[in-house]
């Protein structure tokens, strides 16, 4: 970034809603704060354990799909995401932690729409206007303020962001300072047990501590 125009200037105050609002890539913002981003294939972790809760879970999403009008993001958060992060939290009677606010300097603060904490961190970022890209450069950003701080002793962190009825993961190799975005796309109602499953799974994960 030395020989080019910096995408944000040092002394710009920013919290991470307002990456989403910048109209600058993803890649140029990481490389700003000394990362990479990269798309990937992603193995992400997945639970094997048996999900006692998945058929009314499913059932509940289908109702909502089918009856609720969800053309507002306050909606879809209600009624598609906080139900799946509410079972999730239980599943792995994990700490979940909304709208919670998190600084680690002036332009590294803002709140997590969804912090959760066990074995791995896990970072869920609502999708403003249902922009997958640009939530992706939020996510980004949340990831990296996580690892300067120094929350998490574990080498990897992982993130998704979701529409409430899409959802897409990421994850951030600390020690090489590298993001990665993967390309596989979930979609609610079909992908619910995935969803869930990979979820449970990489709070539970603990091969890549």
């Amino acid at each position: 970034m030395s020989n080019r125009r910096k995408p944000i200037s040092p002394e710009q105050s920013l919290t991470f809603s307002d990456y989403f609002n910048l109209r600058v890539s993803t890649e140029d913002i990481l490389a700003y704060f000394g990362y990479s981003k990269q798309n990937a294939l992603l193995e992400l972790p997945s639970s094997a354990n048996q999900l006692l809760i998945l058929e009314s879970l499913q059932a509940q999403i289908n109702d909502h799909l089918l009856h609720i009008s969800l053309e507002n993001e306050i909606t879809r958060r209600e009624f598609l995401i906080a139900p799946i992060m509410s079972q999730v939290r239980r599943l792995t009677q994990s700490k979940l932690r909304s709208e919670y606010w998190f600084e680690y300097n002036h332009q590294l603060k803002g709140s997590f729409d969804y912090y959760l904490r066990r074995e791995n961190d896990l970072l869920v970022v609502e999708a403003k206007n249902a922009d997958l890209t640009r939530a992706f450069t939020q996510l980004a950003v949340e990831l990296i303020a996580l690892d300067k701080a120094e929350e998490t002793d574990n080498n990897v962190i992982y993130g998704a962001v979701s529409t409430g009825q899409e959802w897409q993961f990421a994850k951030l190799e600390r020690l090489d300072k590298r993001f990665f975005q993967d390309v596989n796309l979930y979609v609610l109602p079909t992908n619910l047990e995935d969803i869930l499953r990979i979820l449970v799974g990489i709070l539970e994960n603990e091969n890549e501590n």
